[in-house]
């Protein structure tokens, strides 16, 4: 450590793997990603997740930014009205269920945060289509 230079501090929990995304990668609606949810505030999820896109390609590449629902395999969400159950989780979560948190969208600057594809891939169309639904009935988009 050089001498005056402030020290790192470890991070509690491992980082999950990023796979790198081509340079022409933009994320798509549909599309499941990594995003470092970092810094947040209060109740807001931090770290590294995955995130369920909701804005188009056309959005994304323009401006930057991304529009989704975080997701999470944290086990109290099974209880959560606006947790969606979307099925088991990829990797070394494979033994718990993946929830996609309707009640918390969020806009990230893609780019700036180093999103990457999620080894899921897209999200199934039924399943897609009920967060959507179960978002709407939070903001009654008509």
């Amino acid at each position: 450590m050089v001498s005056g230079a402030p020290a790192r501090r470890a991070s509690a929990k491992p980082a999950a793997p990023r796979r790198s995304a081509p340079k022409s990668w933009v994320p798509e609606r549909q599309d499941v990603i990594w995003i470092d949810c970092n810094p947040q505030a209060g109740g807001e999820m931090r770290d590294l997740h995955p995130m369920l896109v909701l804005s188009p390609a056309a959005f994304n590449a323009r401006t930057g930014l991304v529009i989704g629902l975080p997701m999470t395999t944290a086990a109290y969400n099974a209880s959560n009205p606006f947790a969606l159950a979307v099925g088991p989780a990829d990797g070394r979560k494979a033994a718990k269920t993946s929830y996609v948190l309707c009640h918390q969208p969020k806009s990230f600057d893609w780019q700036a945060r180093g999103a990457k594809p999620h080894p899921q891939g897209r999200l199934a169309d039924a399943a897609f289509a009920q967060a959507c639904a179960v978002l709407n009935q939070i903001i009654n988009v008509e």
